[in-house]
């Protein structure tokens, strides 16, 4: 009975110490923001919800979009690291299904930016800063946008490695 109790603890001891992904979600700016740097990288959105996003994040409310549709911007992972000892090191992961897009410098650092921006927590190790989501799903609304209430643009995604 001492050993099943004495496992039992160590088994639950053990199960706290792993990272585990947490739901987490943005919205507002912030919102808008991350499906921007997204979808612009997206394999799997098409050219004209791309060209709508961009437009949108560009700071254009007024866009011609049917009305009562929304924009879905999906991505499986988005993974960044910074160095903090090779400071011009930047990059970044991004999957869409099937496709994978590897962003270095610049569009890497206005990838892992934005995601601080929209609270995910930074990790660090071993002279590395890391940010990851999964499951990323962000709605575009462009007729609650166009009302400039604040509204409209809504992300959610599971936090962590």
């Amino acid at each position: 009975m001492r050993l099943v109790l004495a496992m039992s603890l160590a088994l639950a001891q053990a199960a706290t110490t792993f990272t585990v992904a947490q739901a987490a979600s943005a919205s507002g700016p912030s919102a808008l923001a991350l499906a921007g740097v997204v979808a612009e990288h997206s394999s799997v959105l098409g050219s004209f919800d791309k060209r709508a996003v961009r437009r949108l994040f560009d700071g254009h409310s007024n866009i011609g979009f049917p009305p009562n549709r929304k924009i879905s911007v999906k991505a499986e992972t988005v993974s960044c690291r910074a160095s903090d000892v090779d400071i011009t090191s930047r990059s970044c992961e991004l999957v869409f299904g099937p496709g994978k897009r590897h962003l270095t410098g610049r569009q890497a650092n206005e990838v892992f930016a934005t995601l601080a921006a929209a609270g995910v927590a930074s990790e660090g190790a071993a002279g590395s800063i890391n940010e990851a989501v999964k499951n990323l799903v962000c709605t575009l609304d462009p007729k609650v946008i166009k009302e400039k209430a604040g509204g409209g643009a809504d992300c959610m995604f599971d936090a962590g490695p």
